[in-house]
């Protein structure tokens, strides 16, 4: 069979592509959504510490912080991922809930220690400057301490948000229809391998690529406005 059969036969025959763009989507929105819910509450974590660590307060939000981390950070993905939907989902079929559930705590614990140390790599005088003029520790965090710790972060907070959409693969353990989902369904009507895991690989390399060249403009355009 040539190589012009066997295209047609894995992705223009019944409009099998169509596998491979819908796995895309919903790759995609998995990925945006767990990176939402990691983001928010790997700030949260990190401010929480952070927060400890300078003033002792917080202490019990600290402990409960540090044991999720943990267990998060200790245990692999695709293990959260099917606890989530095998266990907690269990008298229900909520395969894209689990996955933005289970993506979304995984990444925030990642996130909290990346956030956390570009947190305290900001020289303290930061804070002592906004405490001087009257801002409460709070607003010196959010206002002051965070955005510049944001800056410093984000070449780790692309190459976080890179490896959440390359480990969406492993949704096909719950059978959820992501990119990978759709090359192995293509895969399991033709009987052809090696094209549908070649198009989904890089169909992955070409969104890295895209995200890369993206998070670099905006990490370019934030240190132009320090100037």
């Amino acid at each position: 069979m040539t190589f012009s059969e066997r295209f047609t036969l894995d992705f223009i025959e019944k409009n099998r592509y169509k596998y491979l763009i819908d796995g895309l989507l919903n790759t995609l929105l998995i990925t945006v959504v767990a990176a939402l819910i990691g983001i928010i509450l790997g700030f949260l974590i990190a401010i929480i510490r952070v927060t400890y660590d300078r003033t002792g307060k917080l202490r019990i939000l600290d402990l409960i912080c540090r044991l999720y981390l943990t267990v998060i950070r200790g245990t692999p993905t695709t293990v959260q991922l099917m606890i989530v939907y095998f266990v907690i989902f269990s008298s229900v079929s909520r395969p894209m809930l689990s996955a933005f559930i289970a993506f979304g705590l995984n990444s925030a614990a990642y996130v909290a220690e990346i956030v956390r140390g570009g947190i305290m790599s900001i020289d303290t005088g930061q804070m002592e400057a906004g405490r001087s003029l009257g801002l409460s520790y709070s607003k010196t965090m959010a206002f002051v301490i965070v955005p510049q710790a944001f800056k410093n972060v984000l070449p780790a907070l692309t190459n976080e948000f890179i490896v959440l959409l390359k480990e969406t693969s492993i949704c096909i353990a719950i059978s959820l229809k992501d990119l990978t989902y759709g090359t192995q369904l293509i895969s399991s009507q033709t009987y052809d391998y090696m094209l549908p895991l070649l198009a989904g690989a890089a169909i992955y390399l070409a969104v890295v690529i895209l995200l890369s060249w993206l998070f670099g403009r905006l990490e370019r355009r934030l240190r132009q406005n320090e100037r």
